[in-house]
């Protein structure tokens, strides 16, 4: 009995032991494949890849803003490549056309003055006042029995101009439009006796507005004072010189009329714009 009991206890010793190795065996395998808790696995670096380089900014077409300037520099010269107003002054002298050559020698003098606003490059508004002398003829002064004269007309011209450049020097310009002329006179030493009756130099002179047939009983019909609506046409040409200043010449050619009388003269001026 004894000896089962210690072959009994015997192969419980064994049997006792070999759980403990195994127990001890997988208790280390586990360990070494459980983390411990709170730790991060540690992950293998990664291979940097080479930083591809940035092209570098391209700087801007500096061909282009030359161009881009010159441009609105062209377009501010093509806005300002006019004055917007312009003055002129001009002398020179008088060829008379009509009645009034019948009465007026040629040659009389002549002054102008005016001023222009241009709307652009080819238009523009110009207003002119002209002086012109008309001195009758000797032949005139011998029918009106005068020892001397003195005619003279006044206007004023409100004209459209049209301006035609055609070269960067020589500019041509034309104009048309309404006029008044105020013409008067003054006979010296008029024998011509009070109620005499009208010759077609009086009725020139205006004495005979009031009466067809003779002339004014008062003496009054010495001096001439007459105004007259009409029209004038004209042309000219101008040569700018270095200083911006330009050099004129000008044709005209004025009508006016009133009651029947006429005032007939193409003043031809030269003179200065600017």
């Amino acid at each position: 009995m004894m000896g089962k009991f210690a072959a009994t206890a015997s192969a419980l010793a064994l049997l006792i032991l070999t759980s403990l190795v195994l127990i001890i065996l997988l208790g280390a395998q586990g360990v070494a494949q459980t983390t411990p808790a709170g730790q991060t696995p540690a992950t293998p670096p990664t291979a940097q890849q080479p930083a591809t380089p940035t092209p570098a900014a391209k700087p801007p077409d500096s061909s282009q803003e030359p161009a881009e300037e010159q441009s609105s520099s062209s377009r501010r010269k093509r806005v300002h490549d006019y004055k917007n107003w312009v003055y002129n002054v001009g002398a020179g002298a008088n060829l008379d056309s009509g009645a009034t050559r019948t009465w007026v020698r040629q040659g009389g003098f002549v002054a102008a003055a005016g001023v222009a606003r241009n709307g652009n490059k080819y238009l523009g508004l110009r207003a002119d006042f002209i002086f012109a002398n008309l001195p009758l003829r000797d032949s005139t002064q011998e029918l009106a029995q005068a020892s001397g004269a003195s005619t003279h007309a006044y206007s004023v011209t409100l004209d459209p101009i049209i301006n035609i450049p055609v070269t960067k020097l020589y500019t041509g310009y034309v104009l048309l439009g309404p006029s008044f002329i105020h013409r008067s006179g003054s006979l010296n030493s008029d024998n011509t006796v009070p109620g005499s009756p009208c010759n077609s130099f009086w009725n020139w002179w205006g004495a005979c507005q009031s009466s067809n047939f003779n002339i004014p009983l008062s003496g009054n019909f010495v001096n001439s004072s007459l105004n007259e609506f009409g029209y004038n046409l004209g042309a000219g040409v101008t040569r700018k010189m270095p200083s911006g200043v330009e050099f004129y010449g000008e044709f005209r050619l004025m009508h006016g009329s009133h009651n029947g009388i006429t005032t007939d003269y193409r003043p031809i001026t030269i003179g200065f714009r600017w």
